[in-house]
């Protein structure tokens, strides 16, 4: 795209810039970043760069677990968005993408425009655009058309989730990307609805994987809608929590949780009323399995015959 349309784009993010916007918005902040900071030009005409193959296998080599945890989300949201010609991207936290679903119709044209595995999407070599942006914003976000840094992306529209890590810490960015013109608000809307859920479902496994000995807990998040995830381990320990549940809970994120009583985080009554049946159901099968031999069961629990003795009487238990 060049001439007078980009002309016209790079003066008008020019003006944005100069006039004092970023204080007030966050896109043109994102366009100041991109130029004062980076020194991009909107008017630039070259493809994002590429990772060569060896590169882009060790790119996903470092987040096998998140490639892992991703597969059937992704699977969901393209059986969602791809026929209305969107294509589903999951990118690392240097914003290249590892993995993508799309229509095979509709390859070559996403290829053409670098929406493909191996780009650099980040905001240091793109400008503002979904997945970088997202990346430095850690917000759910669209870019729409001329929303974008560079005028060449001006026909895209992409809608971008961050997604943590076990430990709370930015792990990738799920995008859905589409460069049809028919793309409404309100298919938008739909779209950072159906692109949130799926990145809640890859955190969650994600979490599950990592704590796959541990017991899962609900937790109310902070906002008061969704659900945190911590995990707790056979001493009633919490060992873990999502990001959303440390927020709710006042635990910093971004860093290994140091263990701590469950009644003590989660309150006795709460800590409780969640677990309880949990464990009561865990105890009575391990007995069951052992024939009623309790050191036999608590090692199957791996937990001390001591303290699979504290928990029998805690719940009273007869074995």
């Amino acid at each position: 795209m060049n001439g007078p349309m980009s002309r016209h784009h790079a003066a008008r993010v020019e003006a944005a810039i100069t006039s004092g916007q970023a204080a007030r918005s966050a896109l043109v902040a994102s366009w100041r970043r991109s130029s004062r900071l980076h020194h991009l030009d909107p008017a630039g005409r070259n493809l994002p760069l590429r990772l060569s193959e060896a590169e882009l296998r060790e790119a996903r080599e470092r987040i096998a677990p998140l490639l892992a945890a991703a597969q059937g989300a992704m699977d969901r949201l393209y059986q969602a968005v791809g026929a209305a010609g969107c294509c589903v991207l999951l990118a690392d936290g240097e914003g290249v993408p590892v993995d993508r679903r799309g229509t095979p119709a509709d390859d070559a044209t996403f290829q053409s425009w670098g929406l493909w595995t191996g780009a650099l999407w980040s905001e240091e070599h793109e400008g503002t655009n979904g997945i970088g942006t997202c990346l430095v914003e850690q917000r759910p976000l669209t870019i729409d058309r001329d929303q974008h840094f560079f005028t060449r992306n001006t026909l895209l529209s992409c809608t971008a989730v961050p997604i943590y890590d076990h430990d709370g810490m930015l792990a990738g960015v799920l995008d859905v990307s589409s460069c049809r013109a028919d793309r409404t608000d309100a298919f938008s809307s739909l779209i950072a609805l159906a692109a949130g859920e799926a990145a809640k479902r890859i955190e969650a496994d994600l979490f599950r994987r990592a704590f796959a000995h541990a017991r899962i807990v609900l937790t109310p998040a902070s906002d008061g809608q969704c659900s945190g995830l911590v995990a707790v381990d056979a001493d009633d320990l919490v060992i873990g929590a999502t990001r959303s549940a440390r927020l709710g809970l006042g635990i910093a994120p971004g860093r290994p949780l140091q263990p701590v009583p469950a009644a003590d985080l989660l309150g006795g009554d709460a800590a409780h009323d969640h677990l309880a049946g949990g464990q009561r159901a865990v105890l009575q099968r391990a007995l069951l399995r052992a024939g009623g031999n309790v050191s036999a069961a608590a090692k199957a629990l791996g937990v001390s015959r001591a303290t699979l003795h504290r928990k029998l009487k805690r719940f009273d238990l007869k074995h």
